[in-house]
């Protein structure tokens, strides 16, 4: 995942998000283009909402979108992969990890 550059890491996906991004990830080809093409509303589709403002710093916390945004040159993972590697994905995607995407969801 990456930072917003002002030093705030992006905030953990909520489960009930994660149960119902990677239900979708697995099962839906129409999710997965949109995951493709735009990962916030694939996001906000599967129920995510942004972090407000924190009325501390005056600033966000990165947005999941763009951590969970796949890198150039690499693909969305099938769904049989997803499906396989679920258990891993929840984790990472529960939790902060290293301001990457998580491997499981490239090909």
């Amino acid at each position: 995942m990456a930072s917003n550059g002002k030093g705030n890491p992006p905030a953990p996906l909520q489960p009930q998000v994660v149960n119902k991004l990677l239900d979708l990830l697995t099962t839906d080809d129409d999710f997965r283009n949109l995951f493709v093409a735009d990962v916030g509303a694939a996001l906000a589709q599967a129920g995510y909402k942004e972090p407000a403002q924190s009325s501390l710093t005056g600033s966000s916390a990165a947005s999941a979108g763009s951590c969970l945004q796949l890198q150039s040159g690499t693909g969305l993972a099938s769904k049989e992969d997803i499906a396989q590697e679920r258990v891993k994905l929840e984790k990472a995607l529960n939790a902060v990890q290293h301001f990457t995407c998580p491997a499981e969801l490239c090909s």
